[in-house]
């Protein structure tokens, strides 16, 4: 997908996943008919194309707006708006937690271990299809405006986007030497980034004739740490009392030592990027640099109905993965705890259906299949998602019973191990690769905070058995029975404080006496 790939992105390509094995020679041989004539799906007859705006936050955890009361505090007006006249996907979550495995996940409709994106160093293999070409082959206006951070450090322009709006890397909440990539230009950013892209995006849908439909694909920065609200927000919580999650209090029975030691450590409570960071105050400024990102929807969806079209687009809010702050002792994301895997979804489009709320799983990876339908497109063989539109209506239709997550070690991070996971409704199984510790089981009914592991103690042996096996079915039958590896990074984030709390005990039942 882009002229300076190296020799191990083409190896990191693989075999498995739905785009199976490619080479970048092939790749760099296709014609361009070829290529056009691969993006050309069969449509569904009888199905009107939808305009689509798809807006996509970062580190954006399923609670955090203000109808779900997860604190006393905290507004989204314009959020609480797409639930009340729209659908709430009450249970999403991401396949990765990630940045870069869940926007490839989103883009493509495909697990980390197929697309091959598997954490925010991987180059994108050569044959990876984006669902925007689709829809652009078939006719639609597209453009990607905001974060890519996906497969390097890059801002320019990608494949399936007619106009293109991006910064290198995490960005800059305030104007820095990098400034924008404006199809290919370079140009200063002149303000605060969220309300900037709002603008950008203002500007494009603006310029729509209507004689075509048109996809955005509006990828904020906010609310990516370190958290910089709008100066007209700043301090708006500062007043505010944060509730702390019970689960913070170290030494919780059952809990692996990994995530016990993490505590003291970069993405830890006690040492949270290795310094003094307070979790309230933390949290607080979150809520606030939010703030921007609904005001700037609401100014986008008023455009929309100025212009006739709000009710006739499918609008889709998301997270690209959630965020800890203070659960089981831990910030950030990448673990397969709730607050780190479980997202904000909501979507509207009356033309399309009604307004409530869904239960069933969704993922990131249904959001492709999603968008093509709305297009009236049949989805291409091998995606690893479904589309959500008939869930959206309230048909009964055969979904999803489990959902597998997974989670590939960073040198750079590497307090969290690789993880595999596999979440059904009741029950959620933590499988973990390379340490000597404890696995995680959870009857998420009677312990929603995951606070309980059932394998700490006798008796739940048969459960995870069959949850392992499951699992690794999965993996067997979408091609996922390999680890990735990469050369080294980035730096190491990987101080301890050595005031702080030491090592954790080994688990009680891995404590034998010798056998005579």
């Amino acid at each position: 997908m882009t002229d300076n790939i190296d020799r191990r992105g083409v190896l990191l390509a693989g075999s498995g996943g739905a785009f199976g094995l490619y080479s970048w020679q092939a790749e760099a041989k296709q014609s361009r008919r070829e290529k056009r004539q691969q993006r050309r799906l069969k449509r569904v007859p009888g199905v009107k194309p939808r305009n689509i705006l798809f807006v996509l936050t970062d580190d954006h955890r399923y609670d955090a707006m203000g109808f779900m009361k997860a604190q006393d505090f905290g507004e989204t007006p314009t959020l609480d708006r797409l639930a009340r006249e729209g659908v709430h996907f009450r249970n999403a979550f991401v396949t990765t937690a990630l940045c870069s495995p869940s926007r490839a996940s989103i883009l493509t409709g495909l697990y980390a271990h197929q697309h091959r994106v598997v954490d925010n160093n991987h180059p994108i293999p050569p044959g990876l299809v984006y669902y925007p070409e689709y829809l652009r082959e078939a006719g639609y206006e597209t453009a990607f405006i905001g974060k890519w951070h996906m497969g390097a450090e890059t801002d320019a322009p990608q494949p399936g986007f007619d106009h293109w709006v991006s910064f290198k890397g995490q960005g800059s909440y305030l104007p820095d030497a990098n400034g924008l990539n404006v199809d290919g230009r370079n140009v200063p950013q002149k303000g605060y980034i969220t309300d900037e892209l709002t603008e950008y995006a203002l500007d494009w849908i603006g310029k729509r004739d209507g004689k075509r439909p048109w996809m955005m694909h509006l990828a904020h920065k906010a609310v990516h740490s370190e958290f910089i609200p709008a100066p007209r927000h700043a301090g708006k919580y500062a007043g505010e009392t944060f509730r702390y999650p019970a689960s913070m209090q170290p030494g919780a029975p059952g809990r692996p030592m990994w995530v016990e030691n993490q505590r003291n450590s970069w993405h830890g409570v006690d040492f949270a990027y290795h310094g003094t960071l307070d979790i309230a105050d933390y949290y607080k400024r979150y809520m606030e640099t939010l703030l921007a990102v609904d005001e700037g929807l609401a100014r986008i969806l008023d455009l929309l109905e100025q212009r006739g079209e709000l009710d006739d687009t499918l609008i889709v809010y998301m997270g690209d993965n959630g965020f800890m702050f203070g659960e089981h002792g831990l910030i950030d994301k990448r673990t397969a705890y709730e607050e780190s895997m479980r997202v904000p979804l909501l979507a509207r489009c009356p033309a399309l259906f009604g307004h409530g709320a869904v239960e069933q799983v969704v993922a990131n990876i249904d959001i492709a299949p999603t968008m093509l339908a709305a297009a009236g497109l049949e989805a291409p063989e091998g995606l690893a998602g479904a589309n959500m539109l008939p869930l959206a209506r309230g048909q009964s239709v055969p979904w999803r019973s489990e959902l597998l997550y997974e989670y590939y070690w960073e040198r750079n991070f590497p307090q969290t191990p690789t993880v595999h996971a596999l979440r059904e409704d009741r029950y959620k199984y933590m499988h973990f690769h390379g340490i000597w510790d404890l696995d995680e089981l959870y009857d998420l009914a009677t312990d929603p905070h995951e606070t309980d592991n059932l394998l700490a103690r006798p008796g739940h042996e048969a459960l995870a058995q069959r949850m392992s096996e499951r699992l690794f079915r999965i993996l067997e039958e979408t091609g996922g029975m390999q680890i990735p590896l990469s050369v080294d990074s980035g730096g190491r984030n990987e101080l301890r404080n050595a005031r702080g709390s030491v090592g954790a005990p080994f688990p009680p039942r891995f404590l034998q006496p010798p056998r005579p």
